[in-house]
């Protein structure tokens, strides 16, 4: 009888390791996510509610005594940046966002060797059939290059290592702290949102296949295999360690997602490729020709009867000038510098630029599946009781390319 060991041959069809699962902080690191998520959370709800109590019956007033009634949005930041109530405001919610990204940091940087292997492992076996497309001779927009969007440190695309990954688990970490415990803002939620209403809005549609451009991880393009069960779904993006994760992660979940390096103005798949295409916190973060380039590569890209949405922030003209007020200060104050210029857009107009007939476009508000579990229909624009953007409703645009 021999003593030889005889090597048992390599598991092929193991699960995928949960990348999301491997950092995993300590009871102090904890402790800080918390107080961070609370601090935000309490900055962009209880204190911009009071700096407006502050505005509305202190300093609107007192501007209307000296002829400055009705002010727009322009004139109420001008008229309260010096005030206390906005100083603090806004020193708060800037300092809350930065340790969004700050607190996960270090649970990342300590076991980001065995995440780098768990996305390599996703991609060298992909048990769940998706794909990998990396192209490092891409380059970057300075639009991601040249700041840290959303004041996130690395911004997307930034790499320290071969094969990283960080970016994305800072990311997708760091956002779980940035929503807190506002569940209609649980990630997936939007995609969930938009999946819903293309179904319930266009019954014939019966998509094969969706693109999600600027899809990061890929968090709100899952929902859509769940919605349009045998679909095909495939996101691109520009940032590397946002794609590397976003597969290892898909391929956990058991999704098979084709996710690819590309720069949405102009990307590589042939004409009429898609039946629906779907983006989710994506074009405010861009310069405004950059969007009409994206929309015709949409036109382009949708076959006939083929339908594209788009979540979005609201379009200055549809909403007052005190919420047009707090939107905008993402631009000079969240490294976000073309969310004002987008959001003073007609999103109409700018599909129809893009080859959409003007009558399939369209721009409104959709209901959140966790706050409306039994509604599908859009809001009207006008319609009492319709909830805030980002806070029990989403606000979309798009359009159906005709047959």
């Amino acid at each position: 009888m021999s003593d030889t060991l005889t090597a048992e041959p390599p598991v092929t069809d193991a699960p995928v390791a949960d990348i999301e699962a491997i950092p995993v902080p300590t009871h102090d690191e904890f402790a800080r996510q918390r107080f961070t998520s609370a601090l935000r959370k309490h900055a962009i709800v209880d204190m911009l509610e009071s700096m407006r109590l502050d505005y509305v019956d202190r300093v609107a007033p007192a501007h209307a005594a000296r002829g400055k009634a009705d002010m727009n949005w322009r004139e109420i930041e001008v008229a309260m940046e010096g005030e206390a109530s906005y100083r603090f405001y806004s020193s708060l919610r800037y300092n809350a966002q930065e340790m969004c990204f700050l607190s996960v940091q270090d649970q990342v940087e300590r076991v980001l060797p065995d995440m780098i292997e768990a996305a390599r492992d996703a991609a060298a076996r992909a048990p769940a059939g998706g794909t990998l497309r990396l192209d490092p001779s891409l380059p970057i927009p300075r639009y991601v290059s040249a700041l840290d969007v959303h004041l996130t440190p690395g911004c997307f695309h930034s790499e320290y290592t071969q094969d990283d990954v960080a970016q994305g688990a800072v990311f997708a970490l760091g956002s779980k702290v940035f929503v807190a415990n506002q569940q209609w803002r649980m990630f997936g939620g939007v995609g969930r949102a938009l999946g819903r209403w293309a179904r319930y809005e266009y019954p014939d549609l019966a998509p094969r296949r969706v693109l999600d451009i600027g899809t990061s991880s890929g968090k709100n393009l899952l929902p859509y295999m769940d919605i349009f069960p045998g679909i095909e779904a495939y996101g691109i993006d520009v940032g590397a360690p946002l794609l590397r994760y976003g597969h290892a992660f898909a391929e956990h979940e058991g999704k098979a997602v084709h996710f690819s390096q590309q720069n949405a103005e102009h990307t590589d798949f042939p004409d009429g490729h898609f039946d629906l295409i779907v983006s989710s916190f994506f074009f405010h973060e861009v310069p405004v020709k950059v969007t009409r380039n994206v929309l015709r590569e949409c036109h382009r890209l949708l076959r006939p009867g083929g339908v594209m949405v788009h979540q979005e922030l609201p379009a200055e003209h549809l909403v007052g000038a005190w919420e047009n007020y707090y939107w905008n200060w993402d631009t000079e104050n969240n490294n976000e510098p073309t969310y004002t210029n987008f959001r003073a857009q007609d999103p109409v107009a700018l599909c129809a630029e893009a080859g959409f007939a003007k009558e399939d476009c369209f721009a409104t508000t959709l209901p959140d599946v966790t706050a409306y579990p039994d509604r599908f229909a859009a809001f009207d624009w006008d319609e009492p009781g319709r909830p805030q953007h980002g806070r029990g409703g989403w606000y979309a645009f798009g359009a159906r390319k005709q047959k």
